[in-house]
């Protein structure tokens, strides 16, 4: 079955490997195409969502604010693996679907805060040397500190770090999806790879 370019590391998976291994087992019944594929840095896959989970802290970020960052990342970055994945936790369908199709965000369910970092994570993807002064003073204006704005960018630029390796080693979007994903998530992602092949 493929699922990236990359096989599984041969041998006895590393402490960390097996941790990412379990992990997925106990929390979707599954391994993740992602964890095959970084098993072979899973320690710095430890390290990356170390500081993921560092940056959300830092800008309260709760499970809906860092799902509606990741879905506009991920959906501007054309990913459509954490678009799935992030699509499916949101819990809203109609609203994740939104998200995953806008190319602004006039989307219909989001609070001024929540568009404002929306807005900001989409620009940071598609130019970060064309953002202005004008842009962060919209999130001031929303309600972040400076403190918090830093760590909404780094959670950003970590995401698009996540994502990037994962596209670049051909990683494909687990099969489970088609039972798992909304039917809406499912028409909203029509870019990126496409789900793996095998049963869901």
């Amino acid at each position: 079955m493929t699922t990236s370019f990359l096989p599984e590391p041969d041998g006895e998976p590393t402490p960390e490997a097996r941790q990412l291994y379990d992990d997925d087992l106990a929390g979707l019944g599954y391994v993740m195409n992602a964890s095959r594929l970084w098993a072979h840095q899973a320690a710095a896959h430890d390290a990356l969502f170390g500081l993921l989970g560092q940056c959300a802290e830092a800008a309260n970020l709760d499970d809906r604010r860092r799902g509606i960052l990741i879905t506009a990342t991920a959906s501007t970055l054309g990913d459509s693996y954490c678009s799935l994945a992030w699509g499916t936790k949101l819990a809203d369908p109609s609203l994740a679907a939104s998200l995953l199709q806008a190319s602004d965000d006039r989307v219909e369910g989001l609070d001024d805060a929540e568009r404002a970092m929306a807005a900001w994570a989409r620009k940071v993807v598609r130019d970060p040397n064309g953002t202005r002064q004008s842009d962060v003073q919209e999130l001031k204006a929303a309600g972040f500190t400076d403190a918090e704005i830093v760590a909404i960018t780094l959670f950003v630029a970590l995401r698009m770090a996540f994502s990037t390796v994962n596209d670049a080693l051909g990683a494909r979007p687990d099969a489970a999806y088609r039972a798992t994903a909304p039917a809406e998530v499912l028409a909203a992602v029509n870019y990126g790879r496409p789900i793996a092949p095998g049963p869901t």
